[in-house]
């Protein structure tokens, strides 16, 4: 089943702010992991439990599956800034 990408505010924000380059490749991976369920994908811990992590080279997608095809993305940040919570 494909899923269907619904964006908080805060992540539509910090994606138009990342340079052109990075935004499409994060976008293609985005949309690779709704058609084939491919991607490097991890389940979060601790106080982000119930949150998955989509690594796209030094970027971090953080989303929240909301119901079967459909998921929320939380936020889009470097590596460095990604765990900082």
């Amino acid at each position: 089943m494909k899923t269907v990408w619904t964006w908080s505010p805060q992540a539509r924000a910090q994606l138009r702010n990342i340079d052109l380059e990075n935004a499409i490749r994060i976008l293609k991976a985005l949309t690779g992991l709704a058609d084939t369920g491919e991607g490097d994908v991890k389940q979060l811990h601790g106080s982000s439990s119930g949150t998955m992590r989509l690594r796209v080279g030094s970027w971090r997608v953080r989303y929240r599956y909301l119901e079967p095809g459909h998921s929320l993305v939380l936020a889009v940040e470097k590596r460095g800034d990604a765990y900082r919570h």
